[in-house]
């Protein structure tokens, strides 16, 4: 079975993951030199961790078809580190962000994801095709007419060339065609050669040249730390984006332990940290790309184009990148979040709209999903919190007063329940029936001490059944209405 899955993973979709991991190896290059750049190191830096991380994850990682490469959400955080301690620093930092990230896939820190909110991925996607089609920008502005009319060529060719042939992925057939005509026309518009100097030697293993100390650690820890972090939770999101767009499941704290091993590969053949890619792995998949070999077809072809074949890939027009990128942005924003804006509640909507607002105000993917998660977390507290309410009975021949409590109580519904007590009325025997009701935390446990010793102040026999198992396990712990000692001190102090 295992040998089944494996030889699926690598051969069921050949043709698919050969043609679709040329297109991303060809859309790699730019941005690898523009994250270095984003970075503050040599383009090369870059482009041997694209190198190294796709093939790397491509055989250790937990979700086929996904593409893993250097990100410019990585490249931000490593930016102060590299002005003031320089590469050798960033290398360190990058082999320890590699073991954070193992640790964390040994810890499942993976099976988090499922605290996060469909609202909350589906502003997250949108944020990053915000940020992809503003990425392309700078190269639309300020240039001649012919740019324009490449780029709108391209995205013609990727949208048309389908109606008449799938089986060659449009976006490849784009990057082609184009760099053919700007080469014949000799057109004078922007290449990837002039994104920076393409290396000409392949990468060597090589250990950082810093000093093995504590003081090192200090250095960088608090650099590999937040690296481990923005890694983990763009490949694990990027990771349940790919599992919706092919219909299939991964293993996260495979994913987390695989993001480790391809990151110490990278500082040690001297790239940077890296992640997976959502741009990337949206056109690897809209490509025809679905197994492992469309990553590993990626990184190696990606090395193969920069150091032997640099000189014409050099010459590849960016507006044939752009056209790429548009259509990924097009592609990637989910257009049935706007119209579901009037049919979603507004928690839902907040949730969503508060994710992309954050992750494209700071750039910062963790930002937004935190910020998404804390305020889907929120919003679900207080809309369980008023399901909690407490119908009330009375018995004259017993003189007795029975509350009934339904739902969950936890710190969000612990101060409606204890004002739904009438503690001046003067009654002999209290009964609070919990049969139906739940008992969370720590706070939902005080809220009872204090409804149950304030009646005993007055005077009032309490009485307190049908408490499930659950609830009678923390209430036993950490309840104190049941001790005999506190009992005596409140009825003593009365």
């Amino acid at each position: 079975m295992l040998l089944a899955q494996k030889k699926a993973d690598w051969l069921g979709n050949i043709r698919g993951d050969v043609l679709a991991g040329l297109v991303v190896a060809l859309a790699l290059i730019p941005e690898a030199i523009a994250f270095s750049i984003i970075a503050g190191v040599d383009p090369k830096v870059g482009l041997y961790a694209s190198f190294c991380i796709a093939v790397l994850i491509s055989v250790v990682g937990g979700r086929p078809g996904m593409i893993s490469a250097a990100t410019g959400a990585m490249a931000l955080v490593m930016v102060t580190l590299v002005k003031e301690h320089g590469l050798q620093y960033l290398l360190a930092a990058t082999v320890l962000t590699g073991v954070l990230q193992i640790i964390a896939g040994y810890l499942r820190l993976g099976e988090l994801m499922r605290f996060v909110s469909r609202s909350v991925v589906t502003g997250f996607v949108n944020a990053l095709a915000i940020l992809i089609f503003m990425a392309q920008l700078p190269e639309l502005t300020d240039v001649s007419w012919v740019v324009y009319a490449m780029t709108a060529a391209g995205l013609g060719v990727i949208y048309l060339f389908p109606l008449l042939n799938k089986t060659i992925p449009s976006p490849l057939v784009c990057i082609l065609l184009l760099t053919v005509v700007a080469i014949v026309l000799d057109l004078d518009i922007r290449t990837v050669g002039d994104m920076g100097e393409l290396p000409d030697t392949l990468p060597i293993f090589l250990w950082p040249d810093v000093p093995m100390n504590l003081e090192t650690l200090k250095i960088i820890f608090p650099y590999a730390a937040p690296l481990a972090v923005v890694g983990l939770l763009e490949s694990l999101m990027t990771a349940t984006i790919v599992d919706d767009l092919t219909d299939t499941t991964s293993d996260k704290n495979r994913e987390c332990k695989g993001q480790g091993i391809a990151n110490i590969g990278a500082g040690l053949l001297g790239g940077m940290a890296g992640c997976a890619m959502i741009g990337q792995s949206v056109i690897n998949v809209k490509s025809g790309g679905r197994g492992r070999l469309s990553a590993f077809v990626a990184g190696t072809v990606l090395l193969i184009l920069v150091v032997f074949l640099n000189d014409w890939v050099a010459q590849i027009p960016m507006a044939a990148l752009v056209a790429v990128m548009i259509m990924v942005s097009i592609g990637t924003f989910n257009w049935a979040s706007i119209r579901n804006l009037k049919q979603y509640p507004l928690s839902t909507n907040l949730v969503m709209l508060v994710t992309v607002i954050v992750v494209v105000w700071t750039h910062n993917l963790a930002f937004g999903v935190f910020a998404g998660v804390l305020l889907a977390a929120m919003f679900f507290a207080n809309k369980i919190g008023h399901f909690m309410y407490i119908d009330s009975s009375f018995d004259e021949g017993t003189d007795t007063r029975t509350y009934k409590v339904h739902g969950q109580v936890f710190f969000s519904s612990a101060p409606k329940f204890t004002a739904a007590f009438d503690f001046k009325e003067a009654v002999e025997k209290i009964d609070i029936d919990l049969s139906r009701a739940h008992f969370w935390d720590i706070t939902a446990v005080e809220a009872l001490d204090k409804v149950v010793l304030k009646f005993r102040r007055e005077g009032t026999e309490v009485n307190v059944t049908g408490m499930n198992e659950a609830s009678m396990t923390i209430v036993d712990r950490f309840g104190k209405h049941d001790k005999s000692d506190e009992i005596e001190k409140v009825l003593g102090g009365h």
